[in-house]
């Protein structure tokens, strides 16, 4: 599918998006360009304003400037394309419209995106619009945002804004609400990569977070006359152990299949019909229900191809499963590979304190694979200089304390007390003799105690640290590196299995 418009809407209200600010919405609100239903005309309705209109529309402005709304993604991901829908617009429409993106957490507050903080990066420069029309762009940033503004000029009507891209969720976020997810859903990265027929509505609309609204909004085919089914291949948003398949025919009474299958394939992005496996053996239907079946050989798949017999309409597919560490790993690298740069090497330092390194590493993007990373990871430190190496070990904390000489982000210090959970549940002379001790070391050696905890109990700690100090300040600055380097690789590892 080459049309970026069969590519989900990120910003539809459906999946969760929100017009969070407008600078102005005088004669029709702002929430209105992300409702999913098509833009309607009534010819006699007005408001104390003015006239009706389905859409966003601001005041005639009479100084200078543009108006503007924030719009929250409801799944952040990669922008392909911006459909500005102008209809019913035609003496009142923009004469051009750009839009900026940026990525922020979900929580961010309206204020935050007036601040200098945040970097607006222009996905699209000011383009001309037409009235009463449907306005294409294509999008080329390869990068993952969270949230948009949208800039109208100088004014006018907008009815829809439609935002379609490829979904790369917040996996952390999504992984701490259950093991067991819905792997096909839209707002997890799930897609429709290919199907056999449309005729009546699109596939897409299979993997939709709501309940179907009426028949139209499922997936339906036209009527088969001879032999053969039909089919729609996804592709998972992560690959996973597949457990439950659920199958909705709401709505679909006289035309739903008499049954379905599926099938399932790991690894492939064409996958060739000797790769799939039959992981739901074809099984009987019911007319506007819902149905749920247990997998009992549950290989592991990134795809799966759902099979109707022979022909109908289906309102959702839901297909449960749990990720596997493979797809953990695969969804955690796109998830670096397209983080804008500045957020990239925050995260990266979530790892190692050096900056240098951080911008660096994040500046050999996009990886292939978690081998890469890693092998750049430690090209890039090893060509480093001695005051990058204590800048990386000045994020750190003490062995046996909680916090370090530089602040530390919120994940960072998780990992650190993660990594000396030992130390806090050992006795209490050990602690203060590890503590005596490091005082010693920093003394000596002009920086922390830097050593690879993961594992490790307090008395080797201590052992380690009391044979350390016999080296000479050259050879420690080494050790020290390449403990370092350790820390920085298990951090890669966790980075990346989200």
């Amino acid at each position: 599918m080459s049309d970026f418009t069969e590519l989900v809407d990120l910003a539809c209200e459906r999946v969760g998006g929100r017009v969070l600010a407008a600078n102005d919405e005088f004669f029709a609100p702002k929430e209105n360009l992300l409702k999913p239903a098509k833009p309607v005309w009534l010819e006699d309705k007005y408001t104390d304003r003015g006239k009706w209109m389905d859409g966003w529309e601001t005041r005639r402005r009479r100084t200078l400037g543009f108006d503007w709304c924030i719009v929250q993604l409801g799944v952040p991901g990669i922008l392909r394309g911006v459909v500005v829908d102008t209809s019913y617009f035609k003496g009142n429409y923009p004469q051009h419209c750009s839009l900026e993106a940026c990525a922020l957490a979900d929580h961010a507050r309206v204020e935050e995106f007036s601040s200098d903080a945040v970097r607006w990066a222009e996905v699209l420069p000011k383009s001309a619009l037409e009235g009463d029309t449907q306005n294409h762009f294509a999008i080329g940033d390869p990068h993952r945002y969270t949230h948009l503004r949208f800039n109208i000029y100088p004014d006018g009507g907008v009815a829809r804004l439609h935002v379609h891209g490829e979904a790369v969720p917040d996996w952390k976020r999504v992984l701490a609400e259950g093991a067991c997810i819905d792997l096909a859903a839209v707002v997890n990265g799930g897609c429709v990569v290919d199907c056999s027929d449309m005729f009546f509505s699109a596939p897409q609309n299979l993997l939709m977070p709501d309940r179907s609204s009426h028949m139209g909004d499922g997936w339906e085919t036209k009527r088969r006359r001879g032999e053969g089914h039909d089919w729609v291949v996804i592709r998972l948003g992560i690959a996973g152990m597949l457990r439950q398949v659920e199958v909705d025919t709401s709505h679909f009474k006289g035309n739903f299949p008499e049954s379905c299958s599926l099938e399932g394939c790991d690894g492939a992005d064409r996958a060739s019909q000797r790769d799939w496996k039959e992981v739901l053996p074809r099984t009987l239907l019911q007319a506007d229900s819902v149905r749920r079946f247990e997998i009992t050989d549950r290989a592991p798949a990134s795809q799966v191809r759902f099979n109707i017999y022979p022909d109908g309409g289906v309102a959702r597919l839901r297909i449960f499963g749990v990720p596997t560490r493979e797809g953990r790993i695969a969804e955690g690298l796109r998830w670096l590979n397209t983080l804008p740069d500045e957020v990239a090497r925050a995260s990266l330092l979530n790892c190692c304190g050096s900056s240098t390194w951080a911008q660096r590493v994040a500046d050999r993007r996009p990886f292939r694979d978690a081998a890469q990373l890693f092998e750049a990871a430690h090209e890039v430190w090893e060509k480093l200089g001695r005051n990058d190496w204590l800048e990386a070990f000045s994020h750190h904390p003490k062995i046996g304390e909680r916090k370090a000489a530089v602040a530390q982000p919120a994940e960072a210090q998780r990992w650190s007390e993660q990594e000396q959970r030992s130390v806090s549940s050992s006795a209490a002379h050990l602690r203060e003799e590890l503590a005596n001790t490091n005082q010693i070391y920093q003394a000596r050696f002009g920086y922390i105690f830097i050593m690879c905890a993961t594992g490790k109990s307090t008395e080797e700690m201590l052992a380690l640290l009391r044979e350390r100090l016999k080296n000479d300040p050259e050879t420690e600055l080494r050790v020290a590196a390449g403990e370092q380097q350790k820390i920085t690789r298990l951090r890669l590892e966790k980075m990346l299995e989200l």
